[in-house]
């Protein structure tokens, strides 16, 4: 459950990471936040049920 008010988007919502930073660890390339989502800085996700959000990087410009 979130404290913050306005409440963090849950964990299954589409904007997920909108949730704020609980953990920061940038020098192993990860966040935990308060959702419960494990954020990684190659935009990949672990949710807390165990679901994997593979990483959605936009892609580079088509030349």
């Amino acid at each position: 459950m979130c404290p913050h008010q306005p409440s963090c988007p849950p964990a299954e919502a589409l904007d997920r990471e909108a949730a704020r930073t609980m953990a920061a660890h940038p020098e192993q390339g990860w966040s935990l936040l308060c959702n419960g989502v494990v954020l990684f800085d190659d935009t990949g996700e672990i949710l807390p049920d165990g679901g994997v959000i593979e990483p959605h990087r936009p892609l580079a410009g088509v030349a």
